[in-house]
């Protein structure tokens, strides 16, 4: 699956993000109700990581997954990945010390690496969602797991249009409000409107050849929390 040439442009996201990291954190629980952290507490808590775990925190942002692993799994190293230098900053602010410049299709790192991969609110930005799904796989080890947290496209057309008029309106708001610019966070809805659905995304999952999924629906499907184990 590939999205539109707008979506496509990295240097414009790039600097997008550069401009919102500090207070990327703040956003995300605004536009939740401040339930964001209850959703990656449970993605982390259902992941059941070995002792020990490798784990990859894809598109990490400020490295709230990171945090999450970190406290729940001792002796668990995190490798934080984003694209984005100034929430590389951020993630290296709240004390961690293994963070990576990468770009989701084209991972530097081995195959089967990883036991598990975390991605919060990343795979709707990616250009090539396919080729960021391989990339995922190819470096999870037989057996791991992917856990992502993202919006997705209710599938009742109604609620849909509803859910899509509530970000824009969420988006509008907080960026004038803190940035004078109204359009700075309506990217969110901007880059819904050619993603998915939940039940789509895991049917995708399964094509890709993980062996099972699971999948937890919030605000009526507009958010989705996947499991998904490498065959």
């Amino acid at each position: 699956m590939k999205f539109p040439a707008e979506k496509q442009d990295w240097r414009l996201m790039r600097r997008m993000f550069s401009t919102i990291a500090p207070r990327y954190d703040f956003i995300t629980r605004a536009f939740s109700y401040g339930m964001d952290r209850r959703w990656k507490r449970l993605g982390v808590k259902k992941a059941s990581l070995p002792k020990g775990a490798t784990v990859l925190d894809l598109a990490c942002g400020t490295g709230d997954f990171s945090q999450l692993v970190l406290r729940s799994s001792p002796g668990a190293r995190v490798v934080a990945v984003d694209l984005t230098e100034q929430m590389l900053r951020e993630a290296r602010m709240r004390g961690l010390t293994e963070v990576v410049s990468g770009d989701a299709i084209a991972l530097p790192f081995a195959d089967g690496l990883f036991d598990c991969v975390f991605v919060g609110y990343g795979l709707r930005n990616f250009p090539d969602l396919n080729t960021a799904l391989r990339e995922i796989y190819r470096v999870t080890r037989p057996g791991g797991l992917m856990v992502s947290l993202d919006f997705f496209l209710p599938t009742n057309s109604l609620l849909r249009q509803l859910y899509l008029g509530y970000l824009y309106a969420q988006g509008a708001f907080w960026g004038l409000l803190m940035h004078g610019r109204p359009r700075l966070y309506t990217y969110i809805p901007d880059s819904l409107r050619s993603f998915v659905s939940m039940e789509e995304f895991s049917s995708l999952l399964q094509r890709m050849g993980y062996a099972r999924v699971d999948a937890r629906a919030y605000i009526f499907g507009g958010i989705g929390l996947h499991w998904a184990v490498k065959r």
